[in-house]
Order: C-alpha cells, then sequence, then structure tokens
C-alpha cells in the first residue's frame, strides 16, 4: 500500500510542497529513494533503517521505495527523514495513525529515533504558511525565534513515537519557548544623531530616507563624516514587523551567518575589496550575499568608486526588483533583497574636490575617470545625492541637536501615513509608481512643474518617478494629505549633484 506525506521542499527562501510516497513491498531489504534527491537526501536510507530497528520494527525482507514529489525539482537537506519514517510505518502496518492532508512533517532522525533540528526550518515554516496548510510537525530548536503565525499550528515533537501519540490522538508535549519574537524595542544604539556636530541637512535628507525607504548617494572630502552618518542610520529605522523578522533570521540562518537583534533592521557594510559573489550572493551551492543579508535594513558601501564595475552593476537588479535571482546548472534560487542603499565616496581621487581647506592636486580627466567608476544606471538608481563639507568641532555644542529617538518616532508615524494609504505595508520607495498616483493625485501645475525643471536638469524618466516619491515622503512627514509644492521643491534640493571641476575651487550646486 502506498502512503503520502506531506513535507516542505527549499529552493533558497522559497518553499513548496513536497509529497514523500513510500511504498513497502516483500524483498531484498533495501531503501531506494528517487525524485532527484542529492547527498543529504539519499543518507537518510541508512537514518531511516537504524530508526526502525531502535523502535523495534526492523526492515528485514523488505524494500522500500520512496518517491519525492514533484519528481522535476531537485531536493536537498535532511527535512524529509521525518515523513519518511512515518511513511515507512504506516505502509508496513506497524502504526495504523491517520496522517492529515492539511498537516506537513519536517525533522532530521538521529539513529535513536529522535528528531533534531535542522538548518532552513524558519524558511519551512513561512513556506507552510504560504502553502495553507494547517498543522506543521518539526522538532524544537531554541536558536529560532517563536513564529506565530495565524492559522498555521506548530507541534513541537523530539521523537517518532511523539508524533505517532499526536496522530493517534494522545498529545505529546509541547516545550515552551526560550526566544520568543521580540516584543521590547528598547535597545541602547551605539550611536545617535545627537552626538553628530552639523550636518543639519544630511541629517534631513536620511530622516526621508529612513521614512520612504529611498536610497543615498553621499560625496564629500575624507574626515567629512559620511561613513558617521551612515554608522549612526540605523539608530533612526522603525523595528521590523514579526513577519520582517522571521524573515531576517532565515537569511542568516540560510548564510550561516551571526544573527543580530532579530527586531533591529539589519546595517552590513563591505569592504570595497568583497567579491561580487559575496556581495550579492551565489557560489556552488548558492547562499545569500550581503544585499540579502540586508533584506529589510541598511547596506552600506563605503569608497564605492573603488568597488569593481562588475560588482556595482550587478547591484542593479536587487536595487530595481528587491531580488536576487541565482542560476546554477543544477537549481535557481531566488533570496529577498529589499534593502535601503548607502553610497559613500571621495569626490576625487585625492579626495579634496571642492575642500575650502585643502588643494585638489587632480585634473580633470582624473576626476572624470573616478567618477565614471560608479555608472550612470547605478547613480540614476539613487533618490537622494548628498554633498558634503567637513564641520568644524569648534561648533561642538550638542544641546539643541535632536536625539535618534525623536527622529524615530517621526519616521515611525510617516510610516504608518504610507501603511495606511496602500493598506499594507509598504513605503513610498517601494510602491508601483501608478498605484502611488492613484492615492496622491499632483495638480496639472504640478506635474508641468516637475516636467519642466527634470528637463532643465537633465533628468531621466526615473529619476522624475524618484522626485515625485520624494515629494510623497516629504508630505507624510509633514502629515499633509496631498503633495504640496514646498515638498516637490524639496524634492529636488534632494537630488543635487556635483559639477565637475579641477583645483581647490569650492564647487556650485544646481
Amino acid at each position: 500500500m502506498s502512503i503520502k506525506v506531506n513535507s516542505i521542499g527549499l529552493k533558497g527562501l522559497e518553499g513548496y510542497l513536497v509529497q514523500v510516497e513510500v511504498q513497502v513491498m516483500d524483498g531484498i531489504e533495501s531503501i531506494v529513494i528517487v525524485g532527484l534527491p542529492d547527498a543529504s537526501v539519499k543518507e537518510s536510507r541508512e537514518r531511516v533503517s537504524a530508526a526502525m530497528h531502535t523502535m523495534g520494527y526492523p526492515l528485514v525482507d523488505k524494500k522500500v521505495v520512496v518517491n519525492l514529489s514533484p519528481a522535476e525539482q531537485k531536493k536537498n537537506g535532511p527535512l524529509f527523514d521525518l515523513p519518511i519514517a512515518l511513511g515507512v510505518l504506516k505502509s508496513s502496518g506497524k502504526a495504523s495513525m491517520k496522517v492529515p492532508a492539511d498537516a506537513a512533517f519536517i525533522g532530521a532522525l538521529s539513529l535513536d529515533g529522535s528528531i533534531v533540528p535542522v538548518q532552513g526550518m524558519l524558511p519551512a515554516i513561512l513556506a507552510a504558511k504560504k502553502l495553507l496548510l494547517k498543522t506543521l510537525y518539526l522538532p524544537f530548536d531554541p536558536t529560532i525565534p517563536e513564529a506565530t503565525l495565524d492559522g498555521l499550528e506548530l507541534v513541537y515533537v523530539s521523537s517518532i513515537q511523539d508524533v505517532l501519540d499526536y496522530l493517534s490522538g494522545t498529545r505529546p508535549f509541547l516545550f515552551q519557548r526560550t526566544s520568543p519574537i521580540a516584543e521590547n524595542h528598547e535597545v541602547a544604539y551605539e550611536r545617535d544623531f545627537k552626538q553628530i556636530i552639523g550636518h543639519e541637512f544630511a541629517k534631513r535628507a536620511l530622516e526621508i530616507a529612513a521614512s520612504g525607504f529611498h536610497h543615498v548617494m553621499m560625496d564629500g572630502p575624507p574626515g567629512c563624516g559620511k561613513s558617521l552618518l551612515a554608522e549612526t542610520f540605523p539608530s533612526i529605522l522603525p523595528p521590523l514587523s514579526k513577519e520582517a523578522q522571521l524573515e531576517k533570521v532565515s537569511l542568516y540562518q540560510l548564510a550561516d551567518a551571526s544573527q543580530e537583534c532579530s527586531f533591529i533592521p539589519s546595517y552590513r557594510s563591505s569592504h570595497h575589496s568583497s567579491s561580487a559573489v559575496s556581495i550579492v550572493g551565489g557560489g556552488s551551492n548558492p547562499k545569500p550575499g550581503e544585499v540579502s543579508l540586508a533584506h529589510r535594513g541598511v547596506l552600506f558601501l563605503d569608497e564605492l568608486a573603488e568597488f569593481s564595475k562588475k560588482t556595482l552593476d550587478m547591484l542593479r537588479q536587487p536595487l530595481e526588483n528587491g531580488k536576487v535571482t541565482i542560476s546554477r546548472a543544477h537549481s535557481t534560487v531566488t533570496y529577498p533583497a529589499t534593502f535601503l542603499f548607502i553610497g559613500a565616496m571621495n569626490p576625487c581621487p585625492c579626495g579634496f574636490l571642492g575642500s575650502e581647506r585643502q588643494y585638489c592636486t587632480c585634473t580633470e580627466k582624473q576626476v572624470r575617470a573616478y567618477q565614471n567608476r560608479v555608472s550612470g544606471p547605478i547613480r540614476d538608481r539613487m533618490d537622494i545625492l548628498l554633498s558634503l563639507k567637513p564641520v568644524s568641532l569648534n561648533q561642538s555644542d550638542l544641546q539643541g541637536n535632536e536625539t535618534s529617538e525623536a527622529i524615530r518616532q517621526r519616521v515611525i508615524v510617516a510610516r504608518q501615513r504610507q501603511y495606511d494609504r496602500y493598506r499594507e505595508q509598504v513605503t513610498n520607495g517601494e510602491v508601483p509608481f501608478e498605484r502611488l498616483l492613484r492615492a496622491s493625485q499632483l495638480l496639472e501645475k504640478q506635474e508641468q512643474m516637475i516636467k519642466q525643471m527634470c528637463r532643465k536638469q537633465g533628468f531621466s524618466n526615473r529619476v522624475h518617478i524618484k522626485v515625485i516619491r520624494l515629494a510623497r515622503t516629504i508630505a507624510d512627514l509633514k502629515g499633509e494629505r496631498d503633495i504640496s509644492d514646498e515638498a516637490i521643491w524639496e524634492a529636488f534640493t534632494l537630488r543635487r549633484t556635483r559639477k565637475k571641476g579641477v583645483g581647490s575651487r569650492s564647487l556650485r550646486t544646481n
């Protein structure tokens, strides 16, 4: 008799339903697994056989055939040990329990029949929710946060016997979670905007970027505060939602990266010598890169012009689509990569172009070649362009500076206005442009003003759209229902670009 047991397969962070079909027949003792299993899945034969022997159900003179459906999808990982064992017990007549059609089972087996956690359980939990399953049986893992999802019951089991007892009507002991999703959003940030001297325009720009999820590119001479502003930026971001926390932890687990506090948005900073694979993701067995580890958080690339052109150009897809697709001969995986990008660079090779204190020794050709290391398509995807200048430390009065907490509260209020407008947790920087316009109609004179300014500045259609997105975010910060003329003008000031020049002369802005 053939038995079908549901399980979850993974392709990157995406999960799909796998039906584990098991049939036990008389014959030479063996276990055959088909359905494109990898080496770790094939090793389930020995683990399941040993577990059956320990439980007192040896597979003597029995041939077991296991089919993992859909057969065209490559299966990986030991997640299927538990459903294979249940199918063997049911098909051989050793157990008479009923396997629900709306339940799935994941977990690896020890040789004594106990169920142990494996990598990828949290993505499997999220996949079970999307697949509309009612119950998921899985081993207890204290290293992952509690995943309380509406409509999905999680049953934590420690052995095959626990599962048999539960399916037979005796509910097993449910472990108490020791690492729940964090509800207390109070945290001591290492940096605070209150400690940053000057840069009021840059602080305002970063507040707008945090409110609407807009990308930022900064340039300025060495020591003017670019890195400090970027490192302080996470302190004004709102805490992550429960779903975003689960996605974050899932990606860190898949990448074998050390996990940060779950409710704080990720902040990732890579050295300019980093390879394209480490930033975008990939490898023979594809893993998430820095852009995916920064999902729902911040990716900061300092010394942007020192990165290879290939690496920077590979950022185009995730900046535009919010995801990374990695294709290999044996599989294609997609990882989410909706991150807020902050780039920083010097204006020229020596770094002092436009400085009022140092003389620039670069020729116009050198300046142009250096700035062209960051391609036009990458610059075009930036929402905010900031040109910073050094601030005198003599102006060290910090009394009037706003704290990150005060700024963060305004950002949270602005984000909530966007969530209410679009009826989902999406920001002005991410929402489809047509949907933004339907929710925030521009006046005819405003449309003409924006078109005229964009033609004058030589802006592309993409930048034209970004100016409107910025204006909508500025209006949200002000609590305005419609986009005002003042919001549009302020949005244009955030697209200021540095004039290319030589020598030590200060540079004007458009």
